[in-house]
């Protein structure tokens, strides 16, 4: 019988690896990786032999590769789609495939396993009863300024990814939106050789992610806006903004003092200061 099943493989510690998966790599009639070569490493470290067609299915190639995978299961073969780590669809590849063979009737399965979304935020020590995942944020510099400004009042944990070369950047944009005393967890290389996990305030792990080269892969942990009680009402908060505007500076300069003064992101006093008349 025709079946998709989409394998979490480890994310890097091939202990993790499941019976089930081992089972599904050796019955698989076609297997759909995210990196074939990476792969076929992983059943060589779990001494299995794959006798399945190997094709590789990438996010540059997704769109072409499903017929490809949809003619299999019409001629009733198994075929397992894996990514290089983690769960397949989990800002990975894997999501068409999923929705192609609902669209089709195909039996879906998944087994499930690793996953570093819900391995950093049991990492992070912050709270985890409503979280929400956001995979990547945006590369400019520009973008990636709003999109956080946005987020700044979530309530829920948020959850991210980020590049090696770009985490320093993107940690600055935290502090700067969500203000420098939110709590943060960053895990880097979770499961593997060099595991690390570094807790604290957005402003401290900012310095920490300048103080060396920063190598591996990371996730990042936020923790959500909570509304302090005790918090300045608007309107005093638009006076304060004047208050600094009167000495002469301007008045995104005043936003950005009051702003760091008050623990408040910039565009909440940005937002209030437009509503201001």
């Amino acid at each position: 019988m025709s079946e998709l099943v989409l394998a979490a493989v480890p994310l890097g510690n091939v202990g993790d690896a499941s019976e089930r998966l081992k089972f599904a790599i050796e019955s698989a009639d076609l297997v759909a990786a995210e990196d074939s070569r990476r792969f076929l490493r992983l059943c060589k470290d779990l001494n299995l032999n794959c006798r399945a067609q190997v094709i590789s299915f990438f996010e540059g190639n997704e769109s072409e590769r499903l017929e490809e995978i949809a003619d299999a299961l019409r001629n009733d073969k198994r075929v397992l789609l894996v990514t290089d780590a983690g769960m397949p669809s989990v800002s990975d590849p894997g999501f068409r495939a999923a929705r192609m063979a609902i669209d089709n009737n195909f039996k879906l399965t998944v087994i499930p396993g690793p996953s570093a979304v819900l391995a950093a935020l049991a990492l992070s020590g912050l709270p985890t009863d409503s979280f929400a995942f956001d995979g990547f944020p945006p590369r400019t510099s520009g973008a990636r300024q709003e999109w956080f400004a946005q987020r700044a009042n979530e309530t829920r944990t948020l959850v991210l990814f980020e590049a090696p070369h770009r985490i320093s950047e993107t940690i600055a944009a935290i502090k700067d939106e969500f203000g420098g005393n939110r709590q943060m967890a960053i895990c880097r290389e979770i499961t593997k050789t060099y595991e690390e996990t570094v807790r604290g305030t957005a402003q401290e792990l900012f310095e920490w992610s300048t103080s060396k080269e920063m190598l591996g892969e990371f996730t990042i942990v936020i923790a959500g806006y909570v509304p302090d009680a005790t918090e300045k009402s608007d309107i005093e908060i638009a006076e304060l903004v004047k208050h600094y505007e009167a000495s002469g500076i301007t008045r995104k300069e005043a936003i950005s003092i009051v702003a760091k003064e008050l623990h408040l992101p910039k565009r909440k006093v940005f937002d209030i200061m437009v509503l201001d008349k």
